[in-house]
C-alpha cells in the first residue's frame, strides 16, 4: 500500500499534537467506530488556520459528513461569520445536528440538507472560503460550481487529493481503481485551471489550495 507520510513521522506528529477537547475527541473516536470518513486531524487544523489567517465573512462547506470539520471552521470564525454546509446522507443530518448542539453551535452553521449538485446553482451569495469534501466523482461538477460561488481572492480548500497515496502509486487495488482514475483527472484540471493559483500539499489525504485570480 502507497503512503503518503512514514508511520514513524506520524508517530512523532502525534506525539506533539495538543489533545482536543471532549467533544472533537468524541466525534473522533464516533468516526472510527462507525467508520465514517472524516477530515484528517492534521488537515483540520491547517483548516482552521486558515480561518484565522483569512478571516472569511462567508464559509461554504461541501459535504459536512458528522459536522468534525463544520464545528472545527465555526469554532475560529469571527463573530459574524457564517458557516454554510451541505449534506445529502440523512443518518449523517441527524447525527450532525446533535454534535452542533452539544457544540452550541446551532447561530454559525446553517446546515443544509440535499445534494449539492442541486443546491449549488442555487445559491446566489458568494463565498470567502469553499472546503470540497464530498463524493469523489463529483469533485469535477462541484468544483466548477463552486468557482462560480467563490469571490475574487476567496480560497478553495479540497480533501482527499493523494488519495491514500494511490494517485502516485503503479499499484492501485482493484476497489481503488476508478476512484483513483477520477482523482488523478481531477487533480490535472485543479492544478491547471487559469483562475486558480494552486498547489497540492502533503497534508493529512493530500489538500488541494487554490486562490481565485
Amino acid at each position: 500500500m502507497s503512503k503518503i507520510t512514514y508511520k514513524n513521522q506520524i508517530k512523532y506528529l502525534e506525539s506533539l499534537r495538543i489533545a482536543p477537547d471532549s467533544l472533537i475527541k468524541e466525534i473522533e473516536n464516533f468516526a472510527k467506530v462507525n467508520n465514517i470518513p472524516i477530515l484528517d486531524w492534521q488537515a483540520a487544523e491547517f483548516l482552521e488556520q486558515l480561518i484565522i489567517m483569512l478571516k472569511p465573512k462567508r464559509v461554504l462547506e461541501i459535504g459536512t459528513a458528522i459536522a468534525y470539520s463544520s464545528i472545527r471552521i465555526a469554532r475560529r470564525l469571527k463573530k459574524k461569520a457564517i458557516l454554510d454546509t451541505i449534506e445529502k446522507s440523512r443518518d449523517n443530518v441527524v447525527i450532525a445536528r446533535e454534535f452542533i448542539q452539544k457544540a452550541g453551535l446551532e447561530h454559525k452553521i446553517n446546515l443544509i440538507e440535499g445534494n449539492a449538485l442541486d443546491i449549488l446553482p442555487s445559491l446566489t451569495k458568494k463565498y470567502d472560503l469553499i472546503f470540497l469534501d464530498s463524493d469523489k466523482q463529483d469533485y469535477e461538477k462541484l468544483f466548477y460550481y463552486s468557482l462560480v460561488l467563490l469571490k475574487k481572492r476567496g480560497v478553495i480548500f479540497i480533501d482527499n487529493l493523494l488519495w491514500h497515496g494511490f494517485v502516485a502509486s503503479k499499484k492501485v487495488p482493484d476497489s481503488y481503481k476508478n476512484s483513483t482514475k477520477v482523482i488523478r483527472e481531477f487533480n490535472k484540471i485543479f492544478s491547471n485551471h487559469s483562475s486558480l493559483y494552486t498547489t497540492i500539499l502533503p497534508i493529512g489525504d493530500g489538500i488541494g489550495l487554490g486562490v481565485k485570480l
